[in-house]
């Protein structure tokens, strides 16, 4: 069974979404709605979400392998599938080594959750992986239905598309908030992240294979590595940034919402969006195969 995940994702956490604030984003034309921050592995949450919407996907960004029991994630997956059959994608993730002390061999213990929820009855074509690097999108290109980045560029999403190669998801993750002024909205994204998660080591490893230096990193992002994360300015060029991601070979884009009211932020991108025409419409965007630089 296919899963429409829409054009476009909204990135929320637990704290920040509400069945009703659910409701909302679906009504604004967001076709799934992304739970962040390790949701807990008995995945209510999602299963609320989705009795309170009506055609609106839910999914995980992501279930991290070092809290999450993958025998209690694959026992919800089943009863939410069960519930709601096509609404639900899980996506699972390695963490980072600065919060979890059991942090080893990312990618054994990656591969090895996979399998152990496959073999409780999750099918590969609902799971994705937070794959950044070559290796990692290696793995979710042979064992998921694809990736689901965060912390990237467009570059990014090119270099992901040409390891991924055509019929697999790519959804990566993408900052936005309408701000007509670049220097306030600069400041607003050094004060949470994507400028406090510069000192991750997965997302800081990353970045300097896309090509930013250690001064981009410093002091909570250059305005190159800010403008390179985040979609800002007048709604128009919200959008032609997340849209940006499309020409770059995304299925998908997901929004995180940057600013006070997140809710508001994401009606407000939608609108941007929805506005620059038919580039809008539902459902995955054609792969062409347009040469993507090589990246090993």
């Amino acid at each position: 069974m296919t899963i429409d995940l829409g054009l476009l994702g909204a990135h929320l956490r637990a704290h920040q979404v509400t069945p009703a604030a659910a409701a909302d984003v679906e009504r604004a034309g967001y076709g799934t709605l992304w739970l962040d921050a390790s949701p807990p592995a008995d995945l209510t949450l999602a299963e609320e979400l989705l009795d309170a919407t009506t055609g609106l996907a839910v999914g995980t960004s992501v279930v991290n392998v070092w809290t999450a029991d993958p025998d209690a994630v694959a026992a919800s997956y089943r009863r939410i599938e069960a519930r709601h059959p096509g609404r639900f994608l899980l996506g699972v993730g390695i963490g980072h080594r600065e919060v979890h002390r059991e942090y080893a061999s990312p990618y054994d213990t990656l591969a090895s959750y996979v399998d152990r929820l496959a073999a409780k009855g999750v099918p590969a074509d609902r799971t994705v992986v937070a794959a950044l690097g070559p290796r990692m999108l290696r793995l979710a290109r042979d064992r998921t239905a694809g990736a689901v980045p965060c912390m990237v560029t467009q570059e990014h999403t090119r270099r992901a598309r040409s390891v991924l190669g055509a019929g697999k998801l790519l959804l990566p993750g993408h900052f936005a908030l309408p701000q007509p002024d670049a220097e306030r909205a600069r400041a607003i994204a050094r004060s949470a992240p994507p400028g406090t998660a510069l000192g991750v080591a997965n997302y800081a490893n990353n970045l300097r294979r896309l090509g930013f230096t250690d001064d981009d990193l410093a002091d909570a992002g250059s305005d190159r590595l800010i403008d390179g994360l985040v979609a800002h300015g007048d709604p128009a060029a919200v959008a032609r940034g997340l849209l940006a991601h499309r020409d770059a070979g995304a299925d998908h884009v997901g929004v995180y919402p940057l600013g006070g009211d997140p809710i508001a932020t994401l009606l407000a991108v939608a609108q941007a969006v929805h506005g620059v025409g038919d580039q809008t419409r539902r459902g995955p965007r054609p792969v062409t195969g347009r040469g993507p630089r090589a990246w090993s």
